[in-house]
């Protein structure tokens, strides 16, 4: 198992699952799914509570190896990276949002959100200064001291949309990233993490309840029981 990822030029596709199944105990939650995202895509994967959204978006960055099926990311199969390897590639190339942002409790956001410029060598000072300018994107250029139990759950939520998108990541995987904001917030979020593809030339996936974030997307892939249900082509 190789301990560092591959080169990832070229121009296949941004991410692909072939027939991928997981279940957590005996529970499935995704059962035989196949999913190609390109660069310059945006894909949104909606359906009801339950029916392995966050489980597909989990496998997409490497962060659960599935139990069957394959998936690679940026040309990578994920399961001949070793975790190691795995996090140097989503550090380099992929923005992640998760749920309820994920920030570090006893960092500051300014440091949280310089974290991944940080990991990778980055000068303290310039990875700071890159923070600042990623919080003012976000509206949150007054808390970069704050630590996360200061903040509100939009604050989080806007505050991890500015890590997932300080290192200008080729693929941007988010779930739910805009539910816990108001409307114009969630709009300008919005328009941020769409620019991976619409002006980068990125792959994003939006995993998401909400019509109005899908309607957004170029295709959408609607999950039900761990099956997909149906693709709709958007735009």
């Amino acid at each position: 198992m190789n301990s560092r990822p591959h080169e990832t030029t070229g121009p296949g596709a941004a991410l692909t699952l072939r027939a991928v199944s997981h279940a957590y105990s005996r529970t499935p939650a995704l059962r035989e799914v196949s999913l190609t995202v390109r660069p310059g895509e945006v894909v949104a994967v909606t359906g009801p509570s339950g029916c392995g959204k966050s489980t597909l978006l989990h496998v997409a960055a490497g962060l659960l190896v599935p139990q069957a099926g394959s998936a690679e990311l940026l040309g990578v199969d994920l399961a001949g990276l070793d975790e190691t390897a795995r996090a140097v590639l989503r550090r380099r190339d992929v923005g992640i949002v998760l749920q309820y942002g994920q920030l570090v409790p006893d960092m500051t956001l300014e440091d949280n959100v310089a974290l991944p410029l940080l990991l990778e060598g980055g000068e303290l000072a310039a990875s700071r200064t890159a923070a600042r300018d990623a919080l003012v994107r976000v509206g949150l250029e007054r808390a970069g001291q704050a630590v996360p139990e200061e903040l509100s759950g939009g604050q989080a939520q806007r505050a991890a949309i500015a890590r997932a998108l300080i290192t200008s990541p080729k693929v941007l995987l988010a779930d739910e990233p805009v539910a816990s904001l108001d409307a114009v917030a969630a709009q300008d979020a919005l328009e941020l993490m769409l620019s991976v593809a619409r002006r980068d030339g990125g792959a994003v996936v939006l995993v998401t309840h909400d019509n109005l974030v899908a309607a957004m997307a170029d295709r959408e892939v609607r999950l039900r029981d761990g099956r997909v249900d149906r693709e709709s082509v958007l735009r």
